[in-house]
């Protein structure tokens, strides 16, 4: 049965109508609307204990303490304000309400500006119990503005901090639901690229299938985990640190892969132009990826993470079919340089797609894919008659041969350097059969603790 949308002053209204809860506003920036449909709705008076506008920094930094070099709109300083305004709620109130279910809501945003330089973010969360007392769950998340007018996006944060709290208490027994409810009335006007669900309530739900339900119902074209499982942020992770991303189907990582990282990652931190103290690598697998082989399975994703977590990588799981939706995704995220590495036969393929489907705009296709803190490390590939596949022997298309032959002599494409030519006749597809087949020798094409995992937690099968 499908699930009906209400509109954000049902939500409120219901929620002000709700005799056992009990709870704190508190808005930083921009987030000034989600206590104003409360109020409006009516009956507020039997849910709303306080609401917090502390708009000025001095009064803020009074209150929640200050922040590292003056960044508000950020998830330590969202923690604190949850911290703050939820322990005030039990200290003064439990007493005197003992039958009520404590909450705590905070927002800290910054909506675009005038200029439109600051295209408008923002970080909320809401700290509830499901019984009066009970130690408490929280549910926070990061989200993208994407109307282009200030009061716009007020109206959106607004109306995302009621779906929030209502979500929280209406749906909380069905993660996936919980997601969509999300943007109910918020059609094309948010993005949002971080979810991590915790507390008592939470105990069984997976974080990073939470990622995967926000991709497949597009809350965002990207999300992050690191190897606990956790969701993170690039404007929290990877705040000015340069990054190499992997994208592969690690199914299951065989030893080419890791040849593969292991040269580029070198290669990259060795860059002039890169910090290596202030370096990092990410693994990405694509919606598209999953479903190579028709539906997808959350068994198969979790397989994978498993391994990806064990080897200690961060993931970023995306919708980003083309590599520049990618870069542009962590172009709003001031990482001052992007590698992307990846087999000679994927540039090949890469090659051919953009001037296939940008015939009448070539220069702007590979501008967006080549930007000048982007650069493409080439691992090779055996091809048939035994020669190497490379970053200067792969097919270009007639139409880019000049263009192809700039970004070589601007080193926007690389070679690898260094890798280990007895292993190219290895290849993942062929490794997944043998494991699914229980043929053996497969366990000498991966490393030797993936070999391992695999074995003991019976993975792919």
């Amino acid at each position: 049965m499908p699930r009906q949308i209400l509109e954000t002053e049902q939500k409120a209204l219901e929620i002000n109508l709700d005799d056992g809860l009990y709870g704190a506003l508190a808005e930083i920036g921009a987030g000034q609307e989600v206590a104003r449909h409360f109020f409006q709705a009516g009956a507020a008076a039997g849910t709303i204990a306080k609401t917090m506008s502390a708009y000025d920094k001095t009064v803020s930094d009074k209150i929640y303490g200050p922040e590292y070099k003056g960044r508000y709109v950020c998830e330590s300083r969202l923690y604190k304000m949850l911290d703050h305004e939820f322990n005030l709620m039990e200290d003064r109130l439990r007493q005197v309400r003992p039958d009520q279910s404590f909450f705590a809501f905070a927002d800290t945003v910054s909506a675009i500006n005038y200029d439109k330089t600051i295209p408008g973010n923002g970080w909320l969360g809401l700290r509830f119990q499901l019984q009066p007392g009970a130690p408490p769950n929280d549910v926070v998340l990061h989200v993208r503005m994407l109307d282009k007018d200030n009061r716009l996006q007020q109206q959106a944060i607004g109306i995302l901090g009621v779906n929030l709290i209502y979500g929280c208490y209406r749906f909380h027994n069905d993660p996936e639901v919980l997601l969509q409810s999300l943007l109910d009335n918020l059609h094309n006007r948010v993005a949002i690229d971080l979810v991590r669900m915790q507390g008592p309530d939470f105990e069984q739900v997976d974080n990073r299938l939470v990622c995967l339900w926000a991709v497949k119902n597009g809350l965002t074209e990207v999300m992050m985990f690191g190897p606990d499982g956790l969701p993170v942020h690039a404007s929290e992770l990877l705040y000015k640190k340069s990054i190499l991303i992997a994208r592969g189907s690690y199914r299951p990582p065989t030893l080419v892969q890791q040849d593969m990282v292991r040269c580029a990652y070198a290669q990259f931190v060795a860059e002039p132009d890169v910090d290596a103290e202030r370096a990092f690598f990410l693994t990405e697998i694509t919606l598209d990826n999953l479903r190579a082989d028709g539906e997808l399975s959350e068994k198969d994703f979790l397989d994978r993470a498993d391994i990806l977590g064990m080897l200690g990588q961060t993931v970023i799981l995306s919708n980003c079919l083309q590599h520049k939706k990618l870069i542009a995704y962590f172009q709003n995220y001031r990482v001052p340089r992007i590698g992307l590495a990846m087999g000679a036969r994927k540039l090949q393929i890469i090659l051919h797609e953009t001037c296939a489907n940008n015939a009448d705009n070539l220069l702007g296709a590979f501008g967006e894919l080549f930007p000048r803190h982007v650069r493409f490390y080439v691992y090779p590939a055996r091809k048939d008659n035994g020669e190497l596949l490379t970053a200067k022997t792969v097919d270009v298309p007639d139409d880019i041969h000049f263009l192809y032959k700039h970004l070589i002599d601007h080193r926007n494409i690389v070679d690898v350097q260094g890798f280990n030519p007895g292993i190219l006749d290895i290849f993942h597809k062929d490794v997944l059969q043998m494991i699914r087949a229980g043929k053996p020798g497969w366990e000498e094409k991966v490393p030797e603790n993936v070999a391992h995992l695999i074995q003991e937690k019976r993975l792919f099968v």
